[in-house]
């Protein structure tokens, strides 16, 4: 570009050269060589600097245009150029400078074009992986927040602004966004500490818990992740309440076995009478140890990922009565009438030996506690598409703080007579995982001193799958 500019100066240069020598020898010249010869000689050389002065002059003019043109054409393409400029730095990277191959700073503004080009480019990239990275972070199950280290939020993913609602957007300062002072102490130790720092978050959301991770970031800010850990927590404590309640359960009959052996063993001939006693409560208690063990085993079965039914086409009407068969003669032995409400013969989807488990462990359970009630009625129902199965008992029912627990393992009503009566705690835990395997639903109905009512569904069999001759 210098090199066209110095070439293009140069021949205007030369232009105003042989414009004054053009001038003097074909105009000026001819004029003063007609009055030299006329006028004395201190007057010749008089006029003949006066005409050089006034060729000068005239020569200077023309200079002048010259150079207000060039300069004009200069300072307008300077000024398209910094026109440009501004709108770059505005961030209009679609702008462009016209220009043509004639022109003296052609050639810089084309290389203008081609940075802006460029930097179009590289900003289109940028964006592109920053919508990717920002889908990228909302597909997450974790809660993202980016703080600036002036503490206010520069961007968050959607589980942050869902978990946080309408308060947290960027700009607005953490503090203001979320109440919960673990993790704003996190964010503030790692903006000041400059280091990790971990915790946990038990206000943020009700009933929620999240691990913490607050990452300082080289820009000054910091990066807080949030892992929601409330399943994993409830896990570990049902883990915990698990084996506290199997240990308390087993170490009862235990005990009473140790302490009735020490005693026989300390008096090798006890009385006929006193021995019998003894071995009897023996027995009951290794009875009941064993019955926890089964049930222990069969919660395990139902609870497995590996568990599965033989389901087949089977009337409601068949697993009803089936039921009362089974268990009739039971019932009939404690004083209390095993009774049919009714059922509809509409084919369902059960296996037949989970569906005995289940009725079993729920007429049980109605014997225990409502055997003052001196009857027990099974039926069913049909409803749009699953039929709807009940137990009821006619006792002394269960109070309404215990129903949303009932079906949890090792829960009881009333501790004192199950343990009597040899439960286990396991039955309705039992019933409650066959059933959400067979596709259906469980849920009690009781009102005090008007006996409960244990319901669960199972889904029809489509039409598509019915057979002619179904299973009983």
């Amino acid at each position: 570009m210098r090199s066209k500019i110095f070439t293009r100066l140069l021949g205007l240069f030369l232009l105003l050269l042989v414009f004054q020598a053009a001038a003097m020898e074909f105009v000026f010249i001819p004029l003063i060589a007609g009055k030299v010869l006329e006028l004395p000689p201190g007057k010749s050389v008089l006029l003949f600097g006066n005409e050089i002065l006034w060729s000068g002059l005239i020569a200077l003019a023309v200079a002048l245009s010259l150079a207000v043109w060039v300069a004009s054409r200069f300072s307008a393409r300077l000024e398209r150029v910094i026109v440009f400029a501004r709108k770059l730095a505005e961030g209009d990277l679609n702008a462009r400078l016209l220009h043509t191959e004639e022109e003296v700073l052609s050639t810089p503004e084309a290389a203008l074009n081609q940075a802006a080009e460029r930097l179009d480019a590289s900003f289109a990239e940028i964006e592109s992986r920053r919508q990717e990275l920002a889908a990228m972070l909302d597909s997450m199950q974790e809660a993202v927040v980016a703080i600036t280290a002036e503490g206010l939020v520069r961007w968050s993913n959607a589980v942050m602004q869902r978990i946080a609602g309408t308060q947290i957007h960027a700009g607005r300062p953490l503090v203001l966004s979320v109440r919960d002072p673990e993790l704003l102490a996190c964010v503030r130790t790692a903006l000041e500490t400059r280091e990790v720092r971990f915790g946990r978050a038990s206000l943020l959301a009700p009933g929620r818990i999240f691990e913490i991770n607050a990452v300082p970031m080289q820009s000054g800010g910091a990066l807080a992740v949030l892992h929601d850990v409330t399943r994993i927590e409830a896990a570990e404590k049902s883990r915990r309440e698990f084996i506290a309640n199997v240990s308390h359960e087993l170490r009862t009959p235990l005990t009473s076995i140790q302490g009735y052996v020490e005693t026989l063993i300390e008096d090798p001939q006890p009385p006929k009478e006193t021995a019998r006693e003894f071995l009897g409560i023996i027995l009951k208690n290794a009875t009941r140890m064993n019955r926890i063990t089964e049930d222990l085993l069969a919660l395990a079965s139902v609870e497995s990922p590996d568990y599965k039914l033989a389901l087949q086409p089977t009337r409601a009407s068949a697993l009803v009565q089936d039921a009362i068969d089974s268990l009739g003669g039971v019932v009939l032995d404690s004083g209390v009438a095993l009774e049919s409400s009714g059922a509809p013969d509409s084919l369902v989807l059960a296996d037949s030996d989970a569906m005995n488990q289940v009725f079993g462990n729920l007429i049980e359970n109605a014997l225990k506690y409502g055997k003052i009630g001196k009857r027990i009625r099974v039926g069913a129902r049909l409803l749009e598409s699953e039929v709807e199965f009940s137990v009821k008992d006619f006792g002394p029912g269960i109070a309404s703080e215990h129903l949303d627990r009932i079906f949890e393992r090792f829960y009881r009503v009333d501790k004192a007579r199950s343990r009597e009566s040899g439960g286990t705690g396991l039955g309705l835990a039992i019933v409650k995982h066959i059933v959400l395997a067979h596709g259906g639903r469980v849920w009690v109905e009781s009102e005090l001193g008007h006996g409960a009512a244990f319901h669960f569904t199972l889904p029809l069999v489509p039409v598509a799958q019915q057979s002619p001759t179904p299973a009983v």
